[in-house]
């Protein structure tokens, strides 16, 4: 008899694991507190924009097998339950705020069967899953625990879910494998390595991923810094350390760093649990890490005003992107829209573009000006700044823009944009970590 699943917080990850879960054959049922957004998914809409999910998640819908509901009761004959809910920075630290890991737990308790799997998936501090294993064992004593950190990048959420590069599950006992292993079984299939851990190593992994990968970029960052007072070039000086084999080319594209809803609470959640376990010497790094990436925000601002002046009141400065991030809609920490923020408070107009944030931008500021087209968004521009690398912003005309503007002058503040192409139309060219 096949398993049947339950996804608890319908969310990115939620709604993206509970779609692909489904195409994988499975009945799967998702719960969520949120009326509207179960509204939403039930006819097969996202409140989100992920490329690919929209046309998943219609066809699961279409074809019965995956289901949106507000009622807890309806996991009752569900065997392996998904945790999929947000784990938000603390608004007073910089600990996880786990209430919503904890409520989803407290919610499902009454409703579970004998020998059903639940399994966490959302982003905690370790320790968390023997916590929800010494409360299930009042609340619902008939079920067992797991975790199984998800390594989602938005933009490739289907892919990753579908096709990962591993798949980490930390279980007390083999029965928990063996259930987790046929849910999986498809994926499996496909050669993904499979690592068993114990409960802390796989809430670890998570949280010393993000923080590698924050390292990195972070680390690419001041040597940017680094290259600009010393008249170097950080394109340059990154391709040859990439062919490193020790230290590999991703992500070592220096710009204005690192944001979205995962990697900075999680590596300000991993210092503040390290430090309750009295571990807090082994993690100081990240502090620097975290504020290397909140410094070269404030760079991008102090080299619009050495190109143009101190004060900005008279100029008008154009910001291409608000997503922290291309191929998504997600502004949650994004650099981009901090910077532009920054802009108009110190007295700039500013005016934003942005092919898939500019309603969640708006959102969150309300005040800034937003454009739908690039070409509308660039009339009369004293300086563009290139902040988040969608495709389209790469593909632009130099010429054609040229045209628009009021000056021609361009801050690439993602080193992506090709610098030759943008000086031959006569453009005035400044990239982050390059001084010529």
């Amino acid at each position: 008899m096949a398993l049947k699943l339950s996804v608890i917080g319908c969310g990115y990850l939620g709604a993206t694991h509970a779609a692909c879960m489904s195409s994988l054959g499975f009945e799967v049922v998702g719960v969520d507190t949120d009326q509207s957004k179960v509204e939403m998914l039930s006819k097969g809409e996202l409140p989100f924009y992920e490329p690919g999910l929209d046309t998943l998640l219609a066809a699961e819908i279409s074809n019965g097998r995956l289901t949106f509901s507000t009622d807890f009761a309806t996991v009752a004959d569900a065997d392996v339950h998904f945790i999929c809910v947000g784990t938000p920075q603390s608004k007073d630290g910089l600990a996880a705020d786990l209430t919503y890991v904890k409520a989803s737990v407290s919610a499902i308790a009454p409703h579970v069967k004998e020998g059903s799997l639940i399994v966490g998936k959302s982003t905690v501090p370790v320790g968390t899953a023997q916590l929800l294993r010494d409360q299930l064992a009042i609340s619902a004593p008939q079920a067992d625990l797991a975790w199984n950190p998800e390594f989602l990048r938005e933009g490739f959420a289907v892919e990753d879910t579908l096709t990962p590069n591993r798949l980490v599950v930390g279980v007390t006992n083999d029965r928990a494998e063996v259930i987790l292993k046929e849910v999986y079984k498809p994926i499996i299939d496909l050669g993904t390595p499979w690592i068993r851990a114990d409960l802390p190593t796989a809430e670890l992994v998570k949280v010393a991923a993000n923080s590698f990968l924050a390292t990195k970029i972070s680390f690419i960052n001041a040597m940017a810094e680094v290259c600009e007072a010393a008249g170097g070039d950080v394109t340059v000086l990154a391709k040859a350390i990439g062919y490193d084999p020790r230290i590999g080319n991703r992500f070592l594209q220096a710009g204005i760093g690192f944001g979205g809803g995962c990697l900075p609470k999680d590596i300000r959640a991993f210092m503040a649990r390290a430090e309750e376990l009295g571990a807090n010497q082994a993690l100081e790094f990240l502090r620097e890490i975290d504020a290397i990436n909140i410094r070269a925000r404030k760079r991008m601002i102090d080299v619009v005003r050495a190109d143009l002046s101190d004060d900005l009141t008279q100029y008008k400065i154009v910001v291409l992107g608000a997503t922290f991030k291309p191929d998504s809609d997600d502004v949650r920490d994004s650099p981009a829209l901090d910077i532009a923020a920054q802009l108009q408070a110190a007295g700039a107009t500013v005016v934003v573009h942005d092919p898939k944030g500019i309603e969640p931008a708006r959102k969150r500021f309300p005040n800034l000006d937003y454009q739908e087209k690039v070409v509308d968004a660039v009339k009369g521009a004293d300086a563009i700044l290139h902040l988040t690398e969608w495709k389209e912003y790469r593909e632009l005309d130099p010429s054609v823009i040229g045209q628009l503007v009021k000056s021609k002058f361009i801050i690439d503040g993602r080193n992506m944009l090709d610098r030759n192409k943008w000086r031959a139309a006569g453009w005035r060219f400044h990239a982050l970590g390059r001084t010529d």
